[in-house]
């Protein structure tokens, strides 16, 4: 009788232990971390003290909560925002952050990544109603310092470090997309009046300084016509009408009619 009941008494024990090993040993991952209660208040494992590696804990006495250390990315819902210029739209964003403190991020808030979620929302409306709507979609590079600054000073006391939050998409009205094309077309089209002005202006300036050189010298004014001239016979045209400048042709009039000639004959000279 009693080997059989030694035999019983020792699968008993044996089965316990596997029981109490099951319950009070832990292995935890790298980036994990456990926070342990001791009859609801914080404690340290038995082996080990948060870990990674192995926790081995007070089975039935001791409570174990993993928490994960890895980047977190949490797409923030879209929010209806009036900016400071009276402009509603809907914007959302996305954040990524984790938890640096695993025993703050389970005692001092009840559920750290709706909090997070939460405080990323009201901060998201809150920034963006303090900004116009031109700074919104230029801006995006400081909006995005802000909200995660203050995001990060908020959620510091449960031990979560925002590490970026980024603006995604900002849909506007139809109207304020409408606005907007018509502002971008009439920004276009004063660039090209700009332009043109300034290109008339550079060619009159040139035109100006031809002029002043072709006064200075009339030689040059002369093969200037010339060239004209020449440019004009290059077309096939039946006739080609042009005036002749007294310039060229006052040098045969002079040898013409001499300054000293004799009068004709039949002309009475003066008494």
């Amino acid at each position: 009788m009693d080997a059989p009941f030694n035999s019983t008494m020792l699968f008993i024990l044996m089965l316990g232990f596997l029981v109490l090993l099951t319950k009070g040993l832990y292995i935890l991952r790298e980036y994990e971390r456990g926070v342990i209660f001791r009859m609801g208040r914080l404690a340290k494992g038995i082996i080990g003290a948060n870990g990674p590696g192995i926790i081995i804990i007070i089975p039935f006495i001791d409570k174990l909560v993993r928490v994960s250390l890895r980047t977190v990315t949490m797409d923030v819902p879209p929010q209806d925002v009036i900016t400071k210029d009276n402009v509603s739209v809907k914007v959302n964003a996305v954040i990524y952050f984790r938890v640096v403190e695993a025993e703050n991020a389970i005692v001092s808030v009840e559920d750290y990544y709706y909090a997070t979620s939460m405080i990323a929302q009201t901060t998201l409306r809150s920034v963006l109603g303090q900004s116009h709507l031109d700074d919104l979609l230029a801006k995006r590079d400081e909006i995005n310092a802000d909200l995660q600054r203050i995001i990060d000073q908020a959620t510091e006391p449960w031990g979560i470090k925002v590490s970026a939050v980024e603006v995604k998409n900002v849909d506007l009205p139809q109207e304020m997309q409408r606005a907007i094309a018509r502002q971008a077309e009439a920004e276009r089209e004063r660039r090209s009046k700009v332009i043109h002005a300034e290109g008339e202006y550079q060619a009159s300036q040139r035109l100006a300084d031809a002029a002043n050189i072709l006064s200075q010298n009339p030689a040059a004014l002369q093969l200037r016509y010339i060239e004209t001239i020449t440019n004009v016979a290059g077309e096939k045209n039946s006739t080609i009408l042009f005036p002749v400048p007294i310039d060229l042709i006052s040098p045969f009039i002079k040898n013409a009619n001499p300054p000293n000639a004799a009068p004709q004959s039949g002309e009475s000279s003066s008494s």
